[in-house]
C-alpha cells in the first residue's frame, strides 16, 4: 500500500472518491447541479464586468474639490468682456483660475465690423485668454478648457462640461467631465435675438464672433465675383449685390458705414463692371441709434444717405433663402443678410434653475451674487438685477460687462484675503460697497471718416456731444487705447495705416 500513499502525496488535490463522484453515472443529478452552479457564477461575473464597464463609461472625470493647503478655485464660464476682465483682475496668489469657454480668446467687438471688409485683420480683434491671464498657462492649478457647460450642480459645487469638437462629432466624440469649484462666476454672455422669426437662423449671419466676420467677408467677396460671371441675369446680379442689414443699433450702423466705405473706395476701383449695382439697405423697426439724441441721429441718417445706404423702416416677418418679407408684404431680395437686432438669454441660461430677472437673465443682487445659491456670481450680458433690488437691468454693453468684471474681481480678492475664498466660507464676510454703474458715454462710426461721440450719462444729461471728423478721430483713439494688449494695438495701428495707403485687401481666403 506504499505506492497508494506516495500517489496521494504527489497529487493532493486528486481524490479517487472525487473522480468517482464526477465520473459515475449514479451521480448525474449532482453533476448537473455543479455544472449549473459553475454557469451561474460565470454569468454573474460577466454581468459584473459589463456593469463595471458601463459605470466606467458613465463616470465623469475632471477637477476634484480643492484640499487644505491648496488655493481655492475660481471657475469662470465664458471668455467675453466680463469674464476676461475678471480673470485679468483676479489675484492669482490667492486663487487658482479655471476658465471654460467654447473659444480661447476674447473678441474686441467694437472693431469687429472693420474686419468684415478688410480694414482690419481678424487677429487684430482677438486676444488669447493666456495673454489676458498668464497664470492659466503657467500655474499648476489654473487651466483653460475648450468646452461648454451642460449642467450646474450648485448643491455639490460642481459644473458638468462637454468638450467642443468643432464639427468633428462624427470622428471625435465629445468628452464629458466635471469641475468642482469654490467660487463660480457665470459670464456666459447672451445670444443674438431672432424674435422667433422663421428663417433667421438658417439664412442670416450674425456679427458677434470672429467666425461670423469671416463668413460675412467670404460671402461678400463671393457675390462680387459671381456677379461678373457671363450669363448672370440682371435681376440675379442685383440680388447678389444687395447687402441687407437688419437692426439699426450701433453694430448695424457701424457695419453699414464700413460696408459703404468699402463699396465707394475699393469696389468701384476693382469691380468696375458691377460698381453701379451694389447696394446697402438698413432695416430698422423704430429709429436708428435710439440711445443717441435726436441731433446726432439726424446727422447719422444724413451721412448714411450720402454714403448710399438706404434706410427702411419696417418689421421682418419671414426670412427665405434669397429674400425677406416685411410686415407690409414687401419682398426684399438679398445676396448678403446680416442680422444685428440685439441679444437675449442663451439656451444654457434658460435651462438653469436659478431666479431670473424680468428679461430672462440670471437674477443677481447689488454684489453680483445669485442669492438663491451659495458661492455663485453672474456678470455681463447673462445677468440682470432681481426685481427685489429695485434696480433696472443694465444694458448689454461692453463697458457694463467690463466694469462688472472689474468690480467682481476686486470683491473676490477682498473675500479671499478675509478667509472667505473657499466654498461655504463667505458667510459673514464684509463685502464692501455694492456695484454702481456710471455710464461713460457712447460712440459709433458711420463711415466717410465721420463718427458720433456722446459722453453724457443720458440723453437728457449735460456733457460733450459731437459729430464729424473730430469725433471719428476720438473714436479711433479711444478704441486703440482700449485694445487689451500692446501687440494688438500695434496690429490695429498698422492695419489702419496700410488700409489708408494701399486700400483694403479683397482676397477671398
Amino acid at each position: 500500500m506504499l505506492w497508494i500513499k506516495n500517489f496521494a502525496r504527489i497529487s493532493p488535490t486528486t481524490s479517487y472518491v472525487g473522480n468517482l463522484f464526477r465520473n459515475c453515472e449514479s451521480y448525474t443529478l449532482s453533476s448537473r447541479f455543479c455544472t449549473a452552479l459553475q454557469h451561474s457564477e460565470t454569468v454573474q461575473a460577466t454581468d459584473q464586468a459589463v456593469n463595471g464597464l458601463e459605470q466606467q463609461q458613465q463616470r465623469y472625470h475632471g477637477l476634484a474639490p480643492t484640499k487644505e493647503g491648496e488655493k481655492p478655485r475660481v471657475l469662470v464660464l465664458g471668455s467675453g468682456w466680463a469674464g476676461c476682465r475678471l480673470m485679468k483682475g483676479i489675484d492669482t496668489s490667492i486663487y487658482d483660475v479655471v476658465c471654460v469657454s467654447p473659444r480661447n480668446h476674447m473678441v474686441f467687438t467694437p472693431l469687429l465690423a472693420s474686419t468684415c471688409v478688410g480694414t482690419l485683420e481678424f487677429r487684430s480683434v482677438a486676444e488669447p485668454i493666456s495673454r489676458i491671464q498668464p497664470a492659466i498657462s503657467r500655474e499648476p492649478g489654473s487651466y483653460y478648457f475648450l468646452a461648454n457647460c451642460s449642467r450646474l450642480d450648485s448643491e455639490n459645487h460642481e459644473v458638468h462640461c462637454e468638450t467642443v469638437t468643432d464639427g468633428l462629432s462624427t470622428t471625435l466624440e465629445p468628452w464629458k467631465f466635471k469641475i468642482a469649484y469654490d467660487k463660480l462666476v457665470l459670464a456666459c454672455g447672451a445670444e443674438a435675438s431672432t424674435f422667433g422669426i422663421n428663417g433667421v437662423l438658417e439664412n442670416a449671419i450674425f456679427l458677434r464672433e470672429v467666425h461670423h466676420a469671416q463668413e460675412i467677408r467670404r460671402k461678400l467677396l463671393l457675390n462680387l465675383m459671381l456677379s461678373e460671371v457671363p450669363g448672370i441675369g440682371e435681376e440675379e446680379k442685383r440680388r447678389l449685390l444687395h447687402c441687407v442689414v437688419v437692426g439699426g443699433g450701433p453694430t448695424g450702423v457701424e457695419f453699414s458705414g464700413e460696408l459703404s466705405d468699402f463699396i465707394m473706395k475699393d469696389v468701384r476701383e476693382r469691380y468696375a463692371h458691377v460698381k453701379d449695382d451694389i447696394r446697402v439697405t438698413l432695416i430698422e423697426a423704430r429709429d436708428i441709434l435710439s440711445s443717441f439724441d435726436d441731433g446726432l441721429r439726424q446727422y447719422a441718417i444724413k451721412q448714411l444717405n450720402k454714403s448710399g445706404v438706404k434706410l427702411v423702416r419696417g418689421i421682418v416677418k419671414e426670412v427665405k433663402p434669397q429674400k425677406l418679407i416685411l410686415d407690409d408684404g414687401t419682398d426684399v431680395p438679398y445676396g448678403l443678410l446680416v442680422w444685428s437686432t440685439g441679444v437675449g438669454p442663451s439656451s444654457f441660461v434658460k435651462s438653469l434653475g436659478l431666479p431670473k430677472d424680468p428679461g430672462g437673465r440670471i437674477g443677481i443682487d447689488e454684489w453680483m451674487r445669485v442669492p438663491s445659491v451659495e458661492d455663485v456670481f453672474a456678470i455681463g450680458d447673462c445677468s440682470g438685477y432681481l426685481e427685489s433690488t429695485g434696480k433696472s437691468t443694465l444694458p448689454a454693453l461692453a463697458q457694463v460687462a467690463e466694469r462688472e468684471g472689474k468690480y467682481l474681481a476686486n470683491l473676490l480678492n477682498v473675500m479671499g484675503k478675509a478667509g472667505g475664498g473657499r466654498a461655504w466660507s463667505a458667510k459673514g464676510t464684509e463685502l464692501g460697497e455694492p456695484f454702481v454703474y456710471k455710464h461713460l458715454g457712447s460712440m459709433a462710426t458711420i463711415g466717410r471718416y465721420k463718427a458720433l461721440v456722446d459722453l453724457r450719462e443720458s440723453k437728457e444729461g449735460k456733457g460733450i456731444s459731437m459729430a464729424g471728423f473730430v469725433s471719428w478721430f476720438i473714436w479711433r483713439s479711444a478704441y486703440l487705447t482700449r485694445v487689451l494688449s500692446w501687440r494688438n494695438r500695434f496690429y490695429v495701428a498698422i492695419n489702419w495705416l496700410t488700409t489708408f495707403i494701399f486700400g483694403r485687401d479683397i482676397s477671398r481666403i
